[in-house]
Formats: structure tokens, C-alpha cells, sequence
């Protein structure tokens, strides 16, 4: 009986320490570091099973070590991330006693220089990915505040036009330019389709077998 009394006594202490308004920030710096490590690996793991099984050639095990290593990093690095930016919120929000809108852009710098500032593969794909969300975001905001007018019609049809155009035209005469997995997959759609030897390579498989 030991055991289960000693567990409700646990679990009451650490419910009673979550509900302290005083610990507040330091246990959201905490959740946050957990969220960051949960949701980098559920982003990643799927992404890195798919490209790594399409296109990364090597044995079974060094497959699996990629995707681990893929998850692994992302997920770390998220955490750290969230780690860093809510601790240097909190931070400055206790210093100056009011939250400002500056404290959420200088903690994020210092979190983006500490954790995504390593030139690799993962970094580079999720600083990529928040690069094009936040084109569209200024783009929005400087039309919400007056800085650009509102366009007349509907921009999407010349923005698609010309993110396919520069983007074919890069990896035809410039590939070198282009991220390694973007110039994976473009090679797979339009260089590895010009190529075929029977029925089995032109609709079963990309390329032709190869016996063991």
C-alpha cells in the first residue's frame, strides 16, 4: 500500500507546484521545451521516413540511422529553441515589468543565432520554410498598415508564375544553388522521366532493377 500512497502523494505535491502562479513562467519555459521536443519530432519523423526511403541509397540500418538522426536533430533543436525564446521573454518582461513587442523579436534573434544559426541540412530546410511564411506575412502587414496599397486583383496567379519559373530555371542551369532534397526531388520529376529501358522502368520503377 506504500507504493500507491506514496505515488497520490507525488502526484498531489507536483499538481500543487503547477497551479503557483509564482513558478508560472519557469514551468511555461519547461512546457515549452517539451512541446518543442514533441512537435519537431512529429514534423520530422514522417518527412525524413518519406525522402530518406525515396531517394537516399545505403543498406536498411543506415536508412534508420538517417531518419533517427533527422528526428532526433529537429526535434532537439525545436526545444531548444522554445527553451531559449520563452526563457528570454520571461526574462525581460520581469526586468522591465510589462511585456513589449521588442522582447519577442530580440529573444527570437538570440534563440535563432544559439540553435538554427549552424549551416546543416535541418536548419537550413526550417529557416527556408519560415522565409517564405513570413515574405507573406510583411507582405500582408504592409498592406493592412498602409504601406503598399491593396491590390486590385488577386496577386497568387503572377507570385505561382514566377516562384515555378525561377525555380525550373535555377535547378536546369544552376542546381548547384538549390537545396540537396528540392534538387533530389526535381531530378526524380523531370531528369529521371527522360529515361527508360522497358515497361518495367517506364511504369513499374523509376529506374531499372538492378540484380543482386
Amino acid at each position: 500500500m506504500a507504493g500507491p500512497d506514496l505515488i497520490k502523494t507525488l502526484l498531489y505535491t507536483v499538481n500543487n507546484l503547477l497551479q503557483q502562479e509564482k513558478y508560472k513562467a519557469a514551468l511555461a519555459v519547461l512546457k515549452g521545451f517539451r512541446n518543442g521536443a514533441v512537435y519537431g519530432a512529429k514534423i520530422r519523423a514522417p518527412h525524413a521516413l518519406v525522402m530518406t526511403l525515396l531517394f537516399r541509397s545505403g543498406s536498411l540500418k543506415d536508412k534508420l540511422r538517417a531518419i533517427l538522426n533527422a528526428t532526433y536533430t529537429h526535434s532537439r533543436n525545436l526545444a531548444y529553441f522554445v527553451f531559449t525564446y520563452k526563457g528570454l521573454q520571461a526574462l525581460q518582461e520581469k526586468c522591465q515589468g510589462k511585456s513589449l513587442q521588442s522582447h519577442s523579436f530580440l529573444a527570437a534573434c538570440v534563440g535563432g543565432w544559439l540553435v538554427f544559426g549552424n549551416n546543416n541540412n535541418i536548419n537550413s530546410q526550417i529557416n527556408m520554410y519560415l522565409l517564405s511564411r513570413i515574405l507573406f506575412a510583411l507582405s500582408r502587414l504592409a498592406v493592412e498598415k498602409g504601406f503598399i496599397p491593396q491590390p486590385k486583383h488577386d496577386p497568387f496567379p503572377l507570385f505561382a508564375t514566377l516562384v515555378w519559373g525561377v525555380v525550373l530555371w535555377l535547378f536546369e542551369y544552376y542546381p548547384h544553388t538549390l537545396q540537396p532534397s528540392l534538387q533530389s526531388s526535381m531530378n526524380y520529376l523531370y531528369h529521371d522521366s527522360n529515361v527508360w529501358h522497358d515497361i518495367t522502368d517506364f511504369l513499374v520503377y523509376n529506374k531499372p532493377r538492378i540484380a543482386p
